[in-house]
């Protein structure tokens, strides 16, 4: 062979070379995420997705792309944001709340769908039963319409004195807000208790819902567990600082965000638990095969600077309770 054709030879597989080991190295995953609010209203939720997926062997920006769509709350936005990520072959859908997952599962029947729903998912059509839910979707649920109740009585050991304590809930949310009012209002009498009952649907309600409560001097607050309601942390926290109000929240993120006391689950443990389903599922396992996860641990949380700015003496039983107390 002359040397030149040895040299172009050679040069002709130095470029064909790197490009054929290009070929066979697999494409990063990508994973969509339906979210109907916004990335700072999710905050929590997305720390704990990043987490259960760092813990199955996938990092966002190194070997894992997520690809989020927002609907702004605006629910009939969210048929169009599925359709984008489908057209983009996402390998798997997260889909925070019942509106996201519905609308994901109306889109497709071949594309896993992970879900982090509050409301019972076999109610609602989204899987057949929780041990073998079947079909295209798994996830994790953390329906209990008692924590309402609990909350309630945990929050009257805090202000025994008081006689009215207000109910906050999201007619937007009917199932669950109609069973966990029902659970509030059957368990009040017992405790020598009133209710008002209050709803909101929008900032605006939030806002007016507070007022409410001033102006009916209601001795404290009840904050049902919803969404939306976790979705505005920083301005439920606030305005029950501005009023006075103490506060009966149903997960952790408001008490380190400055609420009060709350009873419930983790929003940041639930999402790693769907971060460790949808890393199980890049990695072959099947949704079918995955029981949909029922929060098993609910976590009592004192602020105990939020107290002493609202002239609170916490109850050493309640202390003795407490799995968490922020100093």
């Amino acid at each position: 062979m002359r040397r030149r054709d040895f040299v172009t030879l050679l040069g002709g597989s130095a470029i064909a070379w790197p490009l054929a080991v290009q070929a066979q190295q697999p494409a990063m995953p990508v994973i969509g995420y339906l979210g109907i609010r916004s990335a700072e209203s999710d905050a929590s939720r997305l720390t704990g997705l990043r987490r259960g997926l760092n813990e199955t062997g996938y990092v966002e920006g190194r070997n894992l792309t997520i690809e989020y769509r927002w609907g702004g709350n605006q629910s009939d936005r969210l048929p169009a944001l599925v359709a984008e990520l489908i057209q983009m072959r996402v390998a798997v859908i997260v889909t925070p709340g019942l509106s996201s997952t519905l609308a994901a599962k109306v889109a497709t029947t071949t594309i896993p769908i992970v879900f982090g729903v509050g409301a019972d998912p076999v109610q609602h059509g989204v899987v057949a039963s929780l041990n073998r839910p079947g079909g295209n979707l798994t996830g994790f649920n953390q329906f209990s319409n008692e924590l309402g109740a609990k909350g309630l009585a945990l929050l009257h050991e805090l202000v025994p004195s008081t006689t009215t304590i207000g109910f906050l809930g999201n007619p937007n949310n009917s199932m669950i807000d109609e069973l966990v009012t029902r659970d509030v209002l059957a368990a009040a009498p017992a405790m020598g208790i009133r209710i008002q009952i209050l709803k909101a649907t929008t900032d605006r309600e939030i806002d007016a819902a507070f007022e409410s409560l001033v102006q009916a001097r209601t001795g404290a607050l009840l904050v049902g567990n919803d969404a939306f309601f976790n979705s505005r942390i920083e301005q439920i926290v606030a305005l029950a600082a501005h009023h006075a109000i103490p506060v009966m929240y149903a997960s952790p993120e408001f008490i380190v965000a400055g609420g009060l006391i709350s009873y419930g689950a983790s929003l940041t443990e639930q999402y790693r638990q769907v971060g460790l389903y949808a890393g199980r599922i890049l990695k072959g396992e099947k949704p079918a095969d995955l029981p949909v996860i029922q929060a098993s641990k609910f976590e009592l949380v004192i602020n105990l600077k939020t107290a002493r700015a609202l002239g609170l003496a916490i109850p050493a039983k309640l202390l003795a309770l407490a799995d968490q107390v922020i100093e």
